[in-house]
C-alpha cells in the first residue's frame, strides 16, 4: 500500500515562507504520511487583501492540477484567507483544505469562544466573511490584528512574537476568549511558544489542516462530484468579436 501523499501549497511566491509551512506540517504528520510543498513563482509575495488573493489564484490552480498528474491525495492551501479553495475542489479529485477553514472547526471543537489574531487590519473583514461562511460566527468573539505586515513575520520573530502574546492576552481579558486562531501561516512557527506563554490553545491552520488531511483521506474520502465541486466543464477558445 502506498504512502498517503498530501500537497501543502503556499499561494504566494516567497519559498522561505513555503519551507517554513512545510517544517510545520511535517512536526505533526504521521510517520508513513508523505508531505511535499510548492508554490507558484508567479504570483504576489505575499497575500494581503482581495486583488493579491485574485493574482494568486490561476498559479494556486496550476499547482493542483500539476497535482493531480502526480497521484497526489489531498492538498492544503497554506494562506489565511483561503483563497481559491472552492474553485481548487473544483479541480481536485481528493480533499482540497483552507487553513482558516481547518483552524475554525478545530476551535469549535475544542471551545466555545474563539479570537483570531491575523496580521494586517486589512484583512479583518475578508476573515470575519469566511468565519460567517463557515457558520462560526456566533463562536468567533473577534478578528484581531497586529498591524504587522505578512513578511514582517519573517523579518522580525520576536516582534512578532512579542505582538501576538499582547493581543493572546487582551483576547482572553476583553473576548473572554477560550482559543485563540492564529490568522496566518507565517505564524505557524510561533504556535508552540504562544501556547506555552499564555496557557490558552492556540491553534495553527497548517497543523490543523494536515491532521485534517490525514483523516480525510485515511477514511476514503474524496471531494463530491456531485454539482457544486463537479469539474470544470469543458469550453472552447472565447470568441474575438470583429468590429
Amino acid at each position: 500500500m502506498r504512502a498517503m501523499h498530501i500537497r501543502l501549497i503556499n499561494p504566494n511566491s516567497t519559498a522561505s515562507m513555503t519551507a517554513q509551512a512545510l517544517d510545520s506540517a511535517l512536526r505533526v504528520k504521521q510517520k508513513e504520511t508523505h508531505v511535499s510543498a510548492a508554490n507558484p513563482v508567479d504570483t504576489p509575495v505575499s497575500i494581503e487583501g482581495q486583488a493579491d488573493e485574485a493574482m494568486a489564484v490561476p498559479g494556486l490552480l496550476a499547482e493542483i492540477r500539476k497535482g493531480e498528474g502526480q497521484g497526489v491525495d489531498a492538498y492544503v492551501i497554506a494562506c489565511f484567507d483561503d483563497p481559491g479553495l472552492h474553485a481548487a475542489r473544483e479541480v481536485a479529485q481528493g480533499p482540497v483544505i483552507g487553513i482558516c477553514q481547518a483552524a475554525v472547526q478545530v476551535a469549535m471543537t475544542i471551545s466555545r469562544r474563539f479570537s483570531i489574531i491575523t496580521t494586517l487590519p486589512r484583512s479583518i473583514p475578508i476573515i470575519e466573511d469566511l468565519v460567517e461562511d463557515y457558520g462560526a460566527q456566533r463562536h468567533c468573539r473577534k478578528v484581531r490584528a497586529i498591524d504587522l505586515p505578512v513578511l514582517g513575520l519573517e523579518e522580525d520573530p520576536e516582534v512578532a512574537e512579542a505582538l501576538l502574546r499582547r493581543e493572546i492576552e487582551a483576547a482572553k481579558r476583553e473576548d473572554a476568549a477560550e482559543a485563540i486562531i492564529l490568522g496566518c501561516a507565517g505564524m505557524s512557527s510561533l504556535c508552540d511558544r504562544l501556547r506555552d506563554a499564555t496557557g490558552v490553545p492556540v491553534i495553527d491552520g497548517v497543523t490543523a489542516a494536515i491532521k485534517l488531511a490525514e483523516a480525510l483521506v485515511g477514511a476514503g474520502y474524496s471531494t463530491s462530484k456531485v454539482n457544486a465541486y463537479d469539474y470544470p466543464r469543458v469550453k472552447g477558445p472565447a470568441l474575438v468579436a470583429c468590429a
